[in-house]
C-alpha cells in the first residue's frame, strides 16, 4: 500500500482494488492542466490549418470563391449559362450518381464547376508570381539607368501583389527554385574564391586538378545526381548545407560556430537588471507569437520580392542535441516557458499561464526573485553548462550516460525544451568612446562568457548584464543571422521603449488589472523534510529503504519521487495567478553519481566539476 500510494502521487488517474471494491483516485488540478493543454493544443492546430489553408491559395481569398459560385448561379437562373453548357452535362451524372434531385442538381453543377474555374485561376495567378519572382536583372541594373524588361517586371510585380496583405509563408509556394549551374561555371567561380588563398604553384595545381575533374566522367554523374535533387527540391544544397557543414562537426561550437550580437551601446532604457530582462523577453515572445500566427509579414526587397521565410519557424524553442556521429535539431511547435540561468542556478520561469501571456511586470517579478536568491547552487550545478562549450562527442557520450532517465532528464528537457535561455550575469558590460578594452570585454563576454554560464546549444540565449546591458549568443545551424537580426531589430528598437521616468526604471504595470504576487522561492530542504508535492492527495508515507538496495539507488528514487519543488500561493484577489510561474529547473544533479559512490540520501556528494573531469578523462577529453 505505501509503494501504491507513492506512485498514485505520479499519476493523474489511478485505482486501486481492495477487499473493499475499487477505488478510484484523481487529482483535479492535473486534469484541468491536460484539459487546457489539449484546448491550446486544438486552437493551436486549427491556426496552423488555417494558415496553410490560406497560404495555398494566396493571393486569392476563400471569399472570392464564395463570389465566383454566386455569380454563376444567378446568371443561370436568369438564362446566362456562364459554363458553355458544362453545367447540362453535369447535371445527369450529379442525378445519378449523388441523387441530388432538380432544380438543386443546377446549383450544385454551378457550385463545382465555379470551384474549378477559381482553383485554375489561382493556379495560373501562382504561376505568374513564380516567374515574376524567378527574374533577376533588377538586381544588376546600373544607378540611374533601368533597362525596358525591368520596367516591365516592375509594373507586373506591382500589380499582381498590390495590396495582398501576405502572410509569412504565404510566398513559399511561389518562390523560384535554387537554379543549378553548369559544372565549368562551379570550377570557375571555385577556382576565382581561391585565387586568394594559394600562392602560384599551388594555383596550378589546383588548375590542373580542376581540369582532369572536369575531364572525367565523375563531373558528369555528379551534376547528373544534382539535377535529379533539384526536380523535387526548391533549394537543392540548403539540407546538405546544414548537415555537413554544420550538423556533422565535432568541433566544440563556442566561438566556431555561435556568433553574437550587442545592444545598441548609445541607448539604454533603464538600469535594472530585471526590468530589461522582463522587457525585452516580453518582445521577443511577442515576435514569437507573430511567427506562429504568420502575422508579420515576409521581408521584400524594395517592398516588392519577397525572402524566403522558411528559418523562421526554427527561431525559438528549437536545440541543436549532440551526437557521437552528427548533431540534429529538436524544434517544437509550442512550449509555455523559459529557462532562466542566474548565478550558477537554473529556473523555470513560466510565460503563458492561466490561459493569457504575462505581462512585462509580472516577468520582472519573477526575474527579481531570481536575483534575490542568495541560495548556493546545487553540488555541480554552476558547471553544468560547460558540456556545451566541449567537443560534441563528448557532450553526447556524457549525455547519453547520465542524463537518460530520472530527474536529470527531466532537468535536462526542461532546459532544452525551454523557448529561449535568459541568462541574468553577475557581471557588468559596458562601452566607453574612451576604453577600447570595455567593448572588447562586452563582445567577449557575449561570445563564450567564462564558458560555463551560457548555454550553447539553444537557438539563441538572451544575455542580459547586472548593468541593464544586453546582448544574445545565439547558435548557427538552424537559421542564417539575418534572421537573428530581425529579432534583435524588432526586440532592441521596437519594443525596448525607454521607461517613463515615474516607474524609475520598472516596467509598466498594467492598468486594467492589478498586478498579482510573484511566487516565492523553493524551500531548499533536506531530504528527510521534503514531502510530495500534491495538493489532491495526502502526503504519502516515506518508504523505508531495504537493506538490500545500493545507496545510490535509493538516494535516485527517493529524489525522483519527492524533488517537485513546492509552491507558494499568495493571497489577496489575485491568488492562484502566478501559482509554478517560478520553480527552480535543477535542484541537485543527483543522477550523476558514481555507482561506486556510497553517498546515500544523507552522505557527501562529489560535485559535478569532479564528475566531468572523470567523464571527459574516460573519453582521453579533459575539460
Amino acid at each position: 500500500n505505501k509503494t501504491m500510494a507513492e506512485a498514485h502521487q505520479a499519476v493523474v488517474f489511478a485505482f486501486n482494488i481492495t477487499d473493499q471494491g475499487v477505488e478510484f483516485e484523481f487529482d483535479h488540478d492535473a486534469l484541468l492542466r491536460v484539459w487546457a493543454s489539449g484546448v491550446r493544443a486544438y486552437k493551436k492546430w486549427y491556426a496552423r490549418f488555417k494558415n496553410r489553408l490560406r497560404n495555398g491559395i494566396y493571393p486569392a481569398k476563400p471569399s472570392s470563391l464564395l463570389t465566383m459560385m454566386l455569380v454563376m448561379i444567378f446568371a443561370t437562373m436568369f438564362g446566362n449559362d456562364l459554363s458553355f453548357g458544362y453545367v447540362k452535362q453535369l447535371n445527369p451524372l450529379l442525378v445519378r450518381y449523388l441523387g441530388v434531385v432538380p432544380p438543386h442538381d443546377t446549383y450544385a453543377s454551378c457550385a463545382l464547376i465555379a470551384c474549378i474555374l477559381w482553383l485554375l485561376v489561382v493556379l495560373i495567378y501562382k504561376l505568374l508570381i513564380g516567374q515574376m519572382l524567378a527574374y533577376h536583372g533588377w538586381m544588376y541594373e546600373a544607378r540611374g539607368r533601368v533597362s525596358r524588361p525591368t520596367k516591365v517586371w516592375a509594373v507586373l510585380a506591382k500589380t499582381l501583389l498590390r495590396n495582398r496583405r501576405p502572410g509569412l509563408f504565404s510566398f513559399q509556394n511561389s518562390l523560384p527554385r535554387l537554379p543549378l549551374p553548369s559544372v565549368g561555371d562551379t570550377v570557375r567561380r571555385y577556382l576565382v574564391s581561391m585565387e586568394s588563398l594559394l600562392g602560384d604553384e599551388e594555383m596550378l595545381e589546383m588548375r590542373r586538378l580542376a581540369a582532369e575533374f572536369q575531364s572525367t566522367g565523375i563531373a558528369r554523374k555528379l551534376q547528373f545526381y544534382l539535377r535529379l535533387k533539384s526536380w523535387w527540391a526548391p533549394n537543392y544544397v540548403s539540407d546538405w548545407w546544414e548537415e555537413f557543414v554544420y550538423l556533422y562537426s565535432r568541433d566544440p561550437i563556442m566561438v566556431n560556430s555561435n556568433y553574437y550580437a550587442v545592444d545598441a551601446i548609445f541607448v539604454r532604457p533603464t538600469r535594472i537588471q530585471a526590468a530589461r530582462a522582463a522587457n525585452v523577453s516580453w518582445a521577443m515572445l511577442q515576435f514569437w507569437r507573430r511567427i506562429c500566427r504568420e502575422e508579420m509579414p515576409p521581408i521584400l526587397l524594395n517592398d516588392t520580392v519577397p525572402l524566403c521565410s522558411w528559418q523562421y519557424e526554427r527561431q525559438f524553442a528549437t536545440t541543436r542535441i549532440p551526437g557521437e556521429e552528427r548533431d540534429y535539431l529538436m524544434h517544437l511547435n509550442d512550449t509555455r516557458h523559459i529557462a532562466v540561468f542566474h548565478s550558477g542556478r537554473f529556473y523555470k520561469v513560466y510565460f503563458h499561464y492561466g490561459n493569457r501571456w504575462l505581462e512585462p511586470c509580472e516577468l520582472e517579478a519573477q526575474f527579481q526573485r531570481i536575483v534575490d536568491d542568495k541560495s548556493p547552487p546545487a553540488p555541480g550545478e554552476a558547471e553544468l553548462a560547460a558540456l556545451t562549450a566541449g567537443e560534441r562527442k563528448v557532450w553526447a557520450r556524457a549525455r547519453k550516460d547520465f542524463f537518460r532517465r530520472g530527474v536529470n532528464k527531466t532537468s535536462l528537457d526542461a532546459v532544452e525544451r525551454a523557448a529561449f535561455v535568459l541568462v541574468l550575469d553577475d557581471e557588468e558590460a559596458d562601452y566607453d568612446p574612451k576604453d577600447d578594452s570595455k567593448l572588447d570585454h562586452f563582445a567577449k563576454s557575449l561570445l563564450h562568457g567564462n564558458g560555463r554560464n551560457r548555454w550553447f546549444d539553444k537557438s539563441f540565449s538572451l544575455i542580459v548584464f547586472a548593468n541593464g546591458r544586453i546582448g544574445v549568443n545565439a547558435e548557427h545551424s538552424w537559421a542564417d543571422a539575418p534572421v537573428m537580426s530581425q529579432l534583435w531589430e524588432e526586440a532592441v528598437i521596437t519594443y525596448d521603449i525607454v521607461c517613463d521616468g515615474s516607474l524609475q526604471g520598472h516596467t509598466e504595470r498594467p492598468r486594467a488589472q492589478p498586478h498579482p504576487p510573484p511566487v516565492g522561492p523553493q524551500r531548499r530542504l533536506s531530504l528527510r523534510h521534503r514531502q510530495p508535492a500534491s495538493r489532491c492527495h495526502r502526503p504519502a508515507e516515506r518508504r523505508r529503504p531495504s537493506p538490500g538496495r545500493p545507496p545510490a539507488v535509493r538516494q535516485r528514487r527517493h529524489e525522483a519521487l519527492l524533488d517537485e519543488p513546492r509552491r507558494v500561493h499568495p493571497a489577496g484577489p489575485a491568488a492562484g495567478v502566478l501559482q509554478g510561474q517560478r520553480r527552480r529547473v535543477l535542484p541537485d544533479i543527483r543522477g550523476l553519481h558514481d555507482p561506486a559512490v556510497q553517498g546515500g540520501p544523507h552522505g557527501d556528494r562529489p560535485v559535478l566539476h569532479q564528475r566531468v573531469v572523470r567523464v571527459c578523462s574516460r573519453y582521453g577529453k579533459r575539460r
